[in-house]
């Protein structure tokens, strides 16, 4: 099962990685997880691609499973 990482920004923009993309860092380093030209970081998730995306929108639980559209490289823009 391939986990990925979920990053949504103060845009709404939504970018998705796989999680081995992400590299371990010594102490005190930091990492690009996504740039943004406007605002900043407003989410960050860890999922199974498998399973999808789900979030709540008013009374209703939403669910996206094909996430293609958002897949992309760590550190794009969003």
């Amino acid at each position: 099962m391939e986990h990925v990482r979920h990053l949504l920004g103060d845009n709404q923009r939504l970018s998705v990685f796989p999680l081995a993309d992400l590299p371990v860092m010594v102490r005190g380093r930091g990492v690009t997880l996504q740039r943004y030209r406007d605002g900043g970081l407003a989410h960050a998730w860890t999922f199974a691609l498998e399973q999808g995306l789900s979030w709540q929108q008013g009374q209703r639980t939403r669910q996206e499973k094909d996430l293609r559209l958002w897949l992309g490289r760590r550190g794009a823009a969003g």
